[in-house]
């Protein structure tokens, strides 16, 4: 279980890097927008990010919690993930 564990977790760490990535390519479209457009994207960047900071929350509970609490966070965890790769895609499409 430690293992299986401890491998959810680090693919989780890599995702939320992965996605630090992809904000900042967006974020680096969106400068490079006209400015009413780049006021929209800068708008959906900041809804995935405060997705992603809920993400961030849950990946943090999900650490730190006992064996018995960590497969009822997990629930939590991938729900919150679904999301922020749901507002993911959807704000990618837009800059496209």
């Amino acid at each position: 279980m430690k293992e299986k564990r401890k491998a959810y977790e680090e693919k989780l760490d890599a995702q939320f890097e992965e996605w630090n990535a992809q904000i900042a390519l967006l974020k680096a479209k969106a400068d490079k927008a006209k400015a009413d457009m780049k006021i929209k994207y800068y708008k959906n960047i900041e809804a995935l990010e405060r997705k992603q900071e809920v993400a961030g929350t849950r990946l943090r509970e999900l650490k730190n919690a006992g064996d018995e609490a960590w497969e009822d966070l997990k629930t939590g965890a991938e729900k919150a993930w679904e999301e922020v790769k749901t507002a993911y895609h959807k704000t990618a499409s837009k800059f496209k």
